[in-house]
């Protein structure tokens, strides 16, 4: 298959108001694509779209909340109206639960389904056939760290990423005749706002939950432009995976060698790094 083509193409990227959705929509725009831009936050939305406009760019916003599913189907339905030709599709929007399975509801629990795996199979299924109209176009789907490994306290959104994982793969295959290439990204450690966005399950213990989101957030390290810009390699070069970080690849070797024991293992390592990071803080506290 040949490399992709971004310039003059039309560029669909959901969850596109900050992160990696935002860094990835101004890496499509430099490389000279029009772009269509979904979001639940309009406001932060429309400044993104505002600064891409501003570089010449065409840029059209939905406001959308991908939790609501008629709401998903009516804007996917605009967008195939308006733009019967899609070059590149990026599921990117993501949301997280903290708490282990019998701490939060199964509303809870399916929110996070719907939004992380659901909105990306409902969209796609809707705009493949102008992904199809378009030569040489392109899928992208956002899955995780937690589609490689699942530790426990994240089974809702290991259980909706290993769902994205293995719906990307499959269509993988299915889609390769078709001349459409496909990727699925396992983001490592990346600085965006789904930790502090993160909703906490109905039995979670609050004070518990704050000291480990805080811990996990000292983990984020990867600037968002940093992983677009890998993202946008890998679309690029029509890879089928990619990982980001050593947070993604580690992990990844580890639970390819050691399929069930290799949760112990990460265990130790994050126990090490949280005293590793609590004992740098501590020598630049002034005394």
């Amino acid at each position: 298959m040949h490399r992709f083509d971004f310039t003059g193409g039309t560029a669909v990227v959901t969850g596109a108001a900050g992160g990696i959705g935002a860094a990835l929509a101004h890496g499509l725009a430099r490389r000279g694509s029009d772009l269509i831009l979904l979001d639940r936050d309009g406001g932060r939305l429309e400044a993104v779209a505002g600064e891409l406009r501003a570089a010449g760019r065409t840029v059209q916003t939905y406001q959308v909340d991908l939790a609501d599913g008629p709401a998903t189907a009516a804007v996917a339905e605009l967008i195939r109206d308006r733009h019967p030709r899609i070059r590149l599709l990026v599921n990117n929007a993501g949301v997280a639960l903290g708490g282990r399975f019998d701490e939060v509801t199964f509303d809870e629990f399916n929110w996070v389904v719907e939004v992380n795996f659901r909105a990306v199979a409902q969209l796609t299924h809707a705009l493949l056939p102008a992904l199809k109209a378009e030569p040489g176009a392109h899928l992208v789907t956002i899955s995780s760290l937690f589609g490689l490994i699942a530790p426990p306290g994240q089974v809702a959104y290991s259980a909706s990423k290993f769902a994205v994982r293995g719906f990307t793969e499959a269509l993988r295959h299915e889609l390769s005749p078709d001349g459409i290439g496909v990727t699925c990204v396992h983001p490592g450690g990346v600085r965006t706002r789904i930790a502090a966005d993160a909703r906490v399950g109905s039995g979670v213990d609050r004070a518990q939950f704050e000291d480990g989101r805080r811990r996990f957030e000292r983990l984020l390290t990867i600037d968002p432009a940093t992983a677009a810009e890998v993202i946008l390699r890998g679309v690029a070069r029509r890879r089928g995976r990619v990982l980001i970080g050593w947070s993604a690849r580690l992990p990844d070797l580890l639970a390819r060698i050691a399929p069930v024991g290799h949760g112990r293992l990460l265990t130790a390592a994050g126990r090490a790094e949280t005293r590793r990071s609590e004992a740098a803080g501590r020598a630049r506290t002034p005394a």
